[in-house]
């Protein structure tokens, strides 16, 4: 069965799906601070290009949205000054704006309100004639909008899907009023954001429990579950002063994913590298020697590689164009098996994933379309130290876990909070710079804090110093207290 881990710091959510105790699907997102995905916007066209078949919409950020002019969308009259609402499609990426979308949708589990057309759809997926017939009978459609019927409906009754349909419908009907009413451009509907995301799409009749940190989390989960019938499920209320994922072990397996270098059981290794344009993931046999011969050593350790890649590639959230140089295999039959196990993974992934054949070359090439952003990119920035060419944890990122670790050490120790920190060179000014932040930052006010700023350093070492001995051969990285 599988388990559900939500935590929430500040602005930060952090989502884990786990299955049968191993991480499998993870999800970060910085409400309030980021566009994603689902956001509704009012807007105004501030520029119409028809060159490239383009309109920029001022929605209130620091970013025009760019949306598409096409007949399939019903706006070919769009011009500039109009009012418009707008459905965030991609999230910024670098100097450009996020994609923008005025087909807007209200989605759910069992089904999607959308204003494209004012058709019923039905998922490709189910494809019950009789339950397609059932479904075209009794469904109740309001007449001014489609609707989409998800693959969840097979679930439950058709009772439950016109019920979500009519709370669909409502939700839609209060989104087009404030559109019309509110005089700025702001966003006006965010769809649950991912915590909504990961309930409708992840969370269905494999899924045991659920375990948040919050208790506006817990009653929002609470109130979603409630009178679904395929969710039978417990929500856990977790008040523990360390961190949630740290607490389950999960925080170490976030920071793996930082890592380009992925070892396989049988010995083998993956190496996952991006690149202006795409990623590279390259397959190698390493110190795998369980095989017969040099071609089962290729095969076994291509068909486990096959694997994790698609593990990795789901969990980091890899999108775009992705490149697999497997071990050179002219085996078709291996071939055929490889092509089968990505096929398989990638199956029941939310984001649209098309895998190519081999190339000649014995490449494969993958397209997994862009929906959020990488982990990376929520836990690494540029590099001060070697101007922006490499990569590091970001500094708050890296702040709460030591804030985190301090709170474990001292959690059985009721005298001053005496910290003695090692961590890399190039976080030097950001702590220096603002030590009395950083030092309330990790609560140690009633302290003292010694920082060592170590040349090459990736994570960070914390110890409590219990001896004034010891303090008194530390008085050289004292920074504060």
């Amino acid at each position: 069965m599988k388990e559900v881990f939500v935590e929430r710091y500040d602005n930060l959510v952090r989502i884990a799906i786990k299955n049968q105790g191993k991480l499998e699907e993870c999800f970060i997102e910085e409400e309030g601070t980021e566009i994603y995905p689902g956001q509704i916007y009012k807007g105004v066209i501030k520029n119409v290009v028809p060159a490239i078949k383009c309109a920029f919409v001022d929605i209130g950020e620091d970013k025009s949205g760019y949306l598409y002019i096409d007949s399939k969308f019903n706006n070919l009259k769009t011009k500039k000054g109009d009012e418009v609402l707008v459905e965030i499609v991609k999230e910024s990426i670098g100097s450009k704006g996020p994609k923008v979308n005025d087909a807007i949708t209200i989605p759910g589990r069992y089904a999607v309100i959308t204003t494209l057309n004012n058709e019923m759809e039905i998922s490709k997926k189910i494809n019950d004639s009789e339950y397609i017939d059932k479904l075209k009978k009794e469904i109740i459609k309001p007449s001014d909008v489609g609707i989409m019927i998800r693959t969840n409906a097979l679930k439950v009754s058709i009772e439950s899907v016109n019920s979500e349909i009519n709370y669909l419908y409502e939700i839609y009907n209060r989104v087009m009023i404030k559109g019309k009413t509110s005089n700025k451009n702001e966003i006006i509907y965010d769809a649950g954001g991912a915590i909504g995301k990961v309930l409708r799409d992840f969370v269905d009749e494999t899924v045991s429990k659920i375990i948040v940190n919050s208790k506006k989390d817990f009653e929002y989960i609470n109130g979603y579950i409630k009178n679904k019938e395929d969710i039978a499920l417990t929500v856990e209320m977790y008040n523990g002063s360390i961190n949630l994922m740290d607490y389950y072990g999960i925080e170490k397996e976030i920071l793996n994913l930082i890592n380009n270098r992925v070892t396989l059981d049988c010995g083998g290794f993956i190496v996952i590298d991006k690149t202006e344009a795409m990623y590279v993931i390259d397959v190698n046999s390493g110190k795998n020697v369980k095989g017969k011969d040099i071609k089962s050593t290729a095969v076994m350790t291509n068909i486990e590689a096959a694997r994790e890649i698609i593990r990795q590639i789901r969990l980091r959230n890899l999108s775009g164009i992705i490149v697999i140089d497997f071990i050179d295999i002219n085996d078709s039959s291996c071939k055929k098996k490889i092509l089968e196990i990505l096929h398989h993974g990638f199956e029941n992934d939310k984001n649209k994933t098309v895998v190519y054949p081999f190339t000649d070359l014995n490449l494969i090439q993958i397209a997994r379309r862009r929906r959020g952003k990488s982990i990376s990119e929520y836990i690494e920035e540029k590099c001060s130290t070697c101007d922006g060419n490499g990569r590091q944890l970001k500094f708050s990122y890296i702040k709460n876990l030591i804030k985190n670790k301090i709170t474990r050490i001292t959690s059985e120790h009721s005298g001053k909070k005496n910290i003695y920190l090692e961590i890399g060179k190039k976080y030097k000014n950001s702590i220096l710079n603002d030590k009395l932040e950083f030092v309330k930052e990790l609560n140690i006010e009633d302290g003292r804090l010694y920082v060592n700023f170590k040349e090459k350093m990736t994570l960070y070492k914390v110890e409590l110093v219990l001896f004034e001995d010891k303090l008194k051969h530390l008085e050289q990285f004292k920074v504060y207290g």
